[in-house]
């Protein structure tokens, strides 16, 4: 077998996983068995293995010694913290990129805003999967722009924590909507180089995004009382 085989047998397992634990197929607390995950999957344990390690360094699943993988839980707590967090510092990361921004980052903020739209619509072209990652990279450009070290630092966990990366799976299609449209108005904040509408245009971004997660009870669903959480991992 090739080197590129196995590589790719463990992207496909580590997207397929991903896919499902986003979803909320997989909820949390779930155990994560390599041999049924690789029957599952069509796969050997090996590529299983790896895209369980990945996923790991991505905050989505626990390995435990001797207890195996599991599905990361997130507590409502969790979700709270994590959002007066963002509160806290991103509208002001935000309002301080209103000042640095160039040309050429506005005009990327836009790409980004831009297809988001075109994905998020409801319709055989929407894909949500590449919405959260377009998103991320809008929220990481932001902060890069913003030049604050401090603030990047303090926010990277909660900006891309798992529950975070979640949300738009849990959207309707008005806070869907609601939810890309203010990327595009932050977009035209930056172009007036207006910090303060740009603040708080995230402001709003911010709640939009915790009442869903609220009205979804907030956290990455919880494995069924049938599954039992104590075995260890095949």
């Amino acid at each position: 077998m090739s080197e590129a085989t196995p590589r790719r047998a463990s992207e496909r397992a580590q997207t397929a996983l991903r896919e499902q634990i986003l979803s909320g197929d997989l909820p949390g607390g779930t155990r994560l068995g390599e041999v049924e995950l690789a029957e599952r999957l069509g796969l050997s344990r090996t590529p299983v293995r790896e895209a369980l390690s990945r996923l790991a360094a991505e905050g989505l699943v626990e390995l435990h010694a001797h207890r195996g993988a599991r599905v990361t839980e997130f507590t409502e707590t969790d979700l709270e913290d994590i959002f007066d967090v963002r509160r806290a510092l991103e509208p002001r990361a935000t309002e301080r990129a209103a000042g640095r921004a160039s040309t050429a980052d506005l005009d990327e903020l836009d790409a980004l805003a831009q297809e988001m739209l075109a994905i998020g619509s409801p319709g055989p072209g929407q894909d949500l999967d590449r919405l959260v990652e377009l998103n991320q990279r809008f929220h990481a450009r932001l902060l890069e722009i913003a030049a604050a070290p401090t603030l990047t630092a303090a926010l990277a966990g909660v900006v891309h924590a798992p529950v975070v990366l979640r949300t738009f799976h849990s959207y309707d299609a008005a806070s869907l909507a609601r939810s890309l449209a203010h990327h595009v108005e932050i977009v035209a904040a930056l172009r007036a180089g207006d910090g303060g509408w740009a603040a708080a245009v995230m402001v709003s971004h911010l709640a939009n995004a915790r009442a869903v997660m609220t009205a979804a009870r907030g956290v990455l669903p919880t494995a069924p009382s049938g599954v039992n959480r104590n075995d260890g991992c095949s």
